[in-house]
């Protein structure tokens, strides 16, 4: 199998991920604990190892070999117009929600009014006899 690897670098737990080999981020100290996970040979069982560009990845158990390969230049191009929009996206999301909270901002006092209870006095205080124990 190939991966294409856009940035400088990709985790080993992001890698699995992406790949649909694990579910999800927190079931990878499982997996490496029960699989076999070789990285360019050698046993692997760092989550966060850094994987780049030339390194191979094999999973003997399940018979999958994993080759981190470069993008095309017009792989990269669009990816990086990908990138950008996605980010263009996000900080109109961003916006929108700054102006909606300041659109339905509650009042301070609403936020802060509680029942006041009164105090009780001492004297108001009901008084009760002490327990007694049979046979005291």
């Amino acid at each position: 199998m190939k991966y294409k690897l856009f940035t400088e670098f990709i985790t080993l737990q992001a890698l699995l991920k992406e790949l649909s080999i694990i579910q999800s981020g927190g079931s990878i100290k499982a997996f490496l604990t029960e699989t076999t996970v070789l990285y360019n040979g050698q046993d692997e069982k760092r989550r966060g190892k850094k994987i780049r560009i030339g390194d191979s990845i094999l999973l003997p158990e399940k018979r999958i070999t994993i080759d981190i390969i470069e993008p095309s230049p017009e792989e990269k191009e669009q990816f990086a117009v990908e990138l950008a929009e996605k980010k263009r996206v996000a900080t109109l999301v961003k916006k929108m929600n700054q102006a909606n909270k300041k659109n339905t901002k509650i009042p301070q006092n609403k936020l802060t009014k509680r029942k006041k209870l009164k105090p009780v006095s001492k004297t108001k205080r009901k008084q009760t006899a002490p327990i007694r124990f049979p046979g005291i």
